[in-house]
């Protein structure tokens, strides 16, 4: 008997420990900080107009053991430059373009319309988002949080509208810019909380919780108009 009860306290050490890891595959990016609404500056300079082709949004909502990815299109965006920096810039993300990378009836016919819905995106009420650059620094991480993107340069600030709720997001991206093209990339973590997404973020859920942690890659090219 003896053994036998070390044996089951050892499977259930193994489960326990197994749980732990699946729990612990939330994807990590840069924490974005996230404020109150703030002032874009006027925008100055040349416009380059987003290739909606060529850019992409990429997302992965996290819940216990498992991860979901998807895309979504920006149906515009445009960044103005001055003097070899940005000085302000738009873009509209249509979030009924969203594709989900996983495939199969569990994701077409179940989770996709449940992420559409009023639970989560809403997207009959409303069926874009905006985010408005308000300000774009030079990054000087320390040596606590250098960012995730491989040869972060700037802290891109900007308003970002989803669901009628609008706040300040920041992250580090990489921003590569010549006289014709400017090309962006950054992968930060938002808490969907924030506009007012609370579906199943309630631990008593057990292996139905799902993350308020949402996952955010941007890979964006633009052309000077």
């Amino acid at each position: 008997m003896k053994h036998a009860y070390s044996f089951k306290s050892v499977l259930l050490g193994l489960a326990a420990a197994c749980t732990l890891v699946a729990c612990d595959q939330t994807p990590k990016g840069d924490k974005a900080t996230i404020t109150e609404k703030q002032e874009a500056e006027k925008a100055t300079g040349q416009t380059f107009v987003v290739d909606t082709a060529a850019s992409t949004v990429r997302f992965i909502g996290h819940g216990v053991g498992k991860n979901h990815p998807g895309k979504f299109k920006l149906s515009s965006g445009t960044v103005a430059v001055a003097n070899n920096h940005i000085t302000g810039g738009t873009f509209v993300i249509n979030i009924k373009s969203m594709n989900l990378e996983d495939k199969g009836e569990m994701f077409d016919k179940k989770l996709h319309p449940h992420l559409m819905s009023g639970d989560f995106f809403d997207a009959d009420k409303f069926a874009t988002a905006k985010f408005e650059i308000t300000k774009v620094e030079p990054y000087k991480p320390n040596d606590k949080d250098t960012s995730l993107v491989e040869g972060a340069n700037f802290n891109v600030s900007g308003n970002l509208t989803l669901k009628n709720e609008t706040k300040n997001v920041t992250f580090p991206a990489r921003i590569e810019l010549d006289d014709n093209t400017m090309k962006a990339k950054a992968d930060f973590d938002i808490d969907r909380r924030q506009w007012q997404m609370n579906y199943g973020n309630d631990k008593t859920l057990g292996d139905q919780f799902i993350s308020e942690t949402v996952n955010i890659e941007l890979d964006l090219h633009a052309k000077k108009q």
